[in-house]
């Protein structure tokens, strides 16, 4: 994880640092990014993060399932079609909502 100094324009009122959660991913080229995980949610009592590329914020948001092994967290692929179906959905959802489209 990084840190990087705000100021007065980053939006969130204080001066005060914020900390990214950065993941290095790789893609099916075997080529690694630095994502960002800027969304959690749940569906079915399974918790999933969206993550952004961080040199591309621009770019579409990847979804991850968040998996819990002793006391750890990591996230893991979604390899189900329904699966990815059923959490695109409700992202989309979410987004609309969250840009005032819904």
């Amino acid at each position: 994880m990084s840190e990087h100094q705000h100021d007065d324009n980053c939006g969130c009122g204080e001066d005060h640092e914020h900390e990214d959660h950065v993941f290095v991913v790789t893609d099916e080229e075997g080529n690694e990014r630095e994502m960002v995980m800027v969304y959690t949610f749940e569906s079915e009592q399974q918790a999933y993060a969206v993550l952004i590329d961080r040199n591309d914020p621009e770019e579409d948001g990847v979804i991850f399932r968040i998996e819990e092994e002793d006391d750890e967290a990591f996230l893991v692929g979604i390899e189900d079609d329904a699966e990815w179906d059923r959490v695109t959905k409700i992202y989309e959802e979410i987004a609309q909502r969250e840009n005032g489209q819904a």
